[in-house]
């Protein structure tokens, strides 16, 4: 697909799955979710009712791990009809600390495209989730000098995103979004005349897939980060 970003002068970056990996870590605590409680219910069955449960929840808990733990532990409490115990629920917590302590493990090149993005561009962070958590994994990931400012938002709707945009005076025409996920970082940014590129993470959440009948064209796909640079 061919794009003009000649006229783009800030560049919004994601951070789970598009700057360092975060959804393969979900993948691994549900697994382990569902071995706590294998014999209450089948896998399948435990893994439907964990993601109904943390679906049900996004309005209360918002997005992040610790969202997630809360669901693995209603889940527990509803898969087992009360009768899961406290150690299994104590396991459950540990789960989450577990994943909130994790190393942060940056993507291939991240850091060498954001250094050479960083010498022409302003360049911010967009991404959900649990505000601390965020902000301790951007610490530990070494990154928050190339950033000029760092947003965490309850969701990535369209009016999250132009209250954000208004509220830091940069026009739809000279932003571009990176991200991961069609439906968070890609879709939204389309809708409100800014620009994005898509660079797909190998995992995604069965909540940020988007139909193929939902899907646009007018955005470049790209298979790593390394390539952005070709277009800037």
């Amino acid at each position: 697909m061919e794009v003009d970003f000649s006229n783009i002068k800030v560049i919004g970056f994601d951070a789970d799955d598009t700057l360092w990996v975060n959804e393969t870590y979900f993948r691994e605590a549900e697994e382990q979710f569902a071995t706590l409680l294998e014999k209450y219910e089948t896998k399948n069955k435990i893994d439907q009712e964990l993601f109904r449960t943390e679906i049900d929840n996004l309005d209360l808990y918002g997005y992040g791990i610790k969202s997630f733990t809360l669901s693995m532990i209603e889940s527990a409490i509803d898969i087992s009809n009360r009768q899961v115990s406290q150690t299994t629920l104590m396991e459950i917590l540990n789960l989450g600390k577990n994943m909130i302590s994790h190393p942060v493990e940056l993507l291939e090149n991240v850091e060498e495209v954001l250094k050479r993005l960083s010498d022409n561009y302003r360049l911010i962070v967009l991404t959900k989730g649990d505000l601390l958590d965020q902000e301790r994994k951007l610490e530990r990931s070494g990154l928050s000098t190339y950033f000029h400012h760092v947003e965490v938002l309850s969701d990535k709707k369209e009016v999250n995103y132009m209250n954000l945009l208004d509220h830091l005076e940069i026009d739809v025409s000279e932003f571009l979004m990176v991200g991961n996920s069609l439906k968070s970082d890609v879709l939204p940014i389309l809708s409100i005349g800014a620009q994005a590129v898509h660079i797909p993470f190998h995992t995604t959440w069965a909540h940020e897939e988007v139909p193929t009948d939902e899907i646009k064209n007018n955005h470049l796909t790209l298979s790593g980060i390394k390539e952005l640079v070709k277009y800037l």
